[in-house]
């Protein structure tokens, strides 16, 4: 069993606790410069975006003038063809314009998301295991898809748009002044109106999308869980509790959305009002010039296009924001995890680390998953190159924690522990990880061939190479029984092999590894006797000349260790081999006895 549960809070926390809003204030602002910063260098084609959002937006503003000089001209009796003409050509042109740009905005978008999922999943591996100790993986996966879709819809749909409209609402302000400087401040006299509708909207909006989005990595995590854990909900018959609990989660995820849909559709049926009033008071007001001859037919056809294309962007950017929000609120979910602490690096002065002699030395150990409760403490031992020490000791006591601080998995947190005298911290990180072959208790199988499953740890082996480490782990055996044999797929992490066959798999994978220093964590736990005492002869002569580290509850697969350790509520209880563990008659004996079928009090 997994110690980490004695000292972290359990892995299957309640669910609510693990998906808390994040109380910190939220910066769009500072979202926005976050993400121009982090896509530099990988904005090629914005220029070009820019340029065709310049030319779509001219040929708005050219539009009306062109409809007011044909009207002027119908009104004077005479209809200028080479009038019809520009106009059709204009048409023409905004469509050839808008293809090409939303083609540019599609690869543009797609380069840059491209880049921002890979970022991401670059800074994920770099994460330590408590991170992820701490956040269901579903919602990581939501983190990794959902959020950073909602950035490639806002740019692709919403960075365009928003470019062409800045163009247009300034050019068409442009345009109003130079023509008649008192219908263009009719048509400003919404404006206010209108800043303070989406402000007001916005302050909503940029809440309930936030929610929108932790639900929906709530939901997704949830799914993931379930989905992995399906066996378990069906063997103790939780599946209605499982369907409660998914539709309360749903149901969140719909109050959410559900909010934030209504809110953000109050900003178009309002603009909508705000565009009609001021097509009225632009209409009163041309009228009332023209009757007093001050301005002209086309001119008032020029100004009715204008104020519907004057409002008509800003109802459009009240749109657009919705969109930009959610995205905005995908992106500060995804730098929540580029500011979690990476692992430790390595020191500038970082030692190379190829062949140890596999020499450990553990002084005054002490660790904890909280500061304020400790797993391990005050651990001191001695290991001696080419030794097996046997590691155990009651469920809870911090036997598994002991072989993670070993992999530098997690760090200690008092004392130090070193490798041919040097400090674990001492050595490059990569370099250290190398030199052990790890056979952790919960199996981790690739969707590949089986071949490459048991290859992982070393890709350059043949096929030969494989094969004798099945054999040697005892898993040749089932493997050639499957269709395909080592070319067989593995799917689902290895869901339809029985858990003692990935066990195989995984001490094959270590075998061909070949690594100086072997840490088996329960490696026979699921495995039958007949198995257990072919793996314990694999491990016999793979211990042999090498540094090893074993855990296990059955005693009769660490009989051969040089030495044994006990470890009892995070403490060193007892230390040495097994004749002297037994004459010492403490916990190891007691074990021992248990184990084999004798009293409690009789000497074995």
């Amino acid at each position: 069993m997994d110690d980490r549960t004695s000292g972290l809070p359990p892995p299957r926390r309640s669910y609510v606790q693990r998906h808390m809003p994040v109380k910190k204030p939220k910066d769009m602002k500072g979202t926005l410069h976050r993400l121009w910063k982090l896509t530099k260098g990988r904005r090629k084609g914005v220029p070009v975006l820019f340029l065709l959002s310049g030319l779509a937006s001219v040929s708005a503003m050219v539009t009306p003038l062109l409809v007011g000089k044909c009207v002027d001209s119908i009104d004077a009796g005479s209809m200028a063809f080479w009038l019809v003409l520009a106009l059709l050509l204009v048409y023409l042109g905004d469509w050839a314009i808008r293809f090409f740009q939303k083609r540019l905005s599609a690869a543009v978008s797609q380069r840059l998301v491209c880049f921002l999922r890979k970022s991401l999943f670059s800074v994920m591996k770099t994460l330590p295991l408590s991170f992820y100790d701490k956040n269901l993986h579903g919602d990581l996966m939501s983190r990794l898809t959902n959020d950073i879709d909602n950035i490639s819809t806002a740019i692709s749909d919403s960075l365009t748009q928003f470019m062409m409209l800045g163009f247009t609402l300034s050019g068409i302000l442009i345009l109003m002044f130079s023509l008649n400087p008192f219908l263009a401040m009719v048509v400003l006299m919404g404006m206010p109106l209108v800043f303070l509708l989406t402000k007001w909207i916005t302050t909503h909006t940029r809440r309930l999308y936030r929610q929108q989005q932790n639900a929906l990595g709530a939901l997704s995590g949830y799914m993931e869980e379930t989905v992995s854990g399906l066996a378990l909900v069906k063997a103790y018959g939780r599946e209605a509790q499982v369907i409660e609990a998914f539709e309360e989660k749903n149901e969140a995820l719909c109050r959410a959305g559900t909010l934030s849909l209504i809110w953000s559709g109050f900003l178009m049926p309002l603009m909508n009002v705000v565009n009609n009033l001021c097509f009225i008071f632009v209409s009163v007001a041309s009228g009332l010039f023209a009757a007093k001859g001050l301005v002209g037919v086309g001119m008032i056809s020029t100004f009715l296009l204008y104020s519907r294309q004057f409002t008509r962007p800003l109802n459009e950017l009240a749109s657009l924001f919705n969109t930009f929000q959610s995205a905005v609120a995908g992106a500060e979910r995804i730098f929540e995890v580029f500011d979690e602490t990476p692992e430790p690096p390595d020191l500038p002065e970082a030692l190379p680390l190829s062949q140890p002699r596999g020499a450990f030395v553990f002084e005054n150990i002490q660790f904890g998953y909280e500061p304020d409760r400790l797993v391990l403490d005050n651990i001191c031992f001695q290991v001696k190159p080419g030794e097996c020490i046997a590691v155990i000791g009651p469920t809870g006591a911090g036997k598994t924690t002991l072989i993670s601080l070993l992999a530098r998995f997690y760090d200690v947190t008092g004392g130090r522990i070193l490798l041919d005298g040097h400090d674990l911290r001492e050595y490059r990180l990569k370099d250290l990880r190398a030199c052990f072959g790890i056979v952790l208790q919960d199996t981790a199988l690739l969707e590949a061939s089986i071949r490459e499953n048991i290859r992982y740890g070393h890709p350059e082996a043949t096929n030969t190479q494989v094969e004798q480490a099945a054999i040697l782990a005892g898993a040749d055996r089932f493997i050639r029984q499957l269709p395909g044999g080592y070319d067989a797929i593995v799917e689902g992490n290895g869901g339809s092999f029985s858990q003692g066959e990935r066990q195989l798999l995984t001490i094959a994978r270590a075998i061909l590894a070949d690594a100086p220093i072997l840490i088996l964590d329960e490696a026979t736990s699921s495995v039958d006797s007949w198995t257990e005492r072919h793996i314990r002869n694999a491990v016999r002569r793979l211990t042999q000349n090498r540094t090893s580290f074993l855990i296990a509850h059955r005693l009769s697969t660490i009989r051969d260790a040089d030495r044994i350790l006990v470890i009892d509520q995070g403490k060193a209880a007892e230390w040495g081999t097994h004749e002297e563990l037994l004459a010492l008659n403490g916990i190891y004996a007691k074990m021992y006895r248990i184990q084999r079928g004798l009293g409690t009090n009789q000497i074995p």
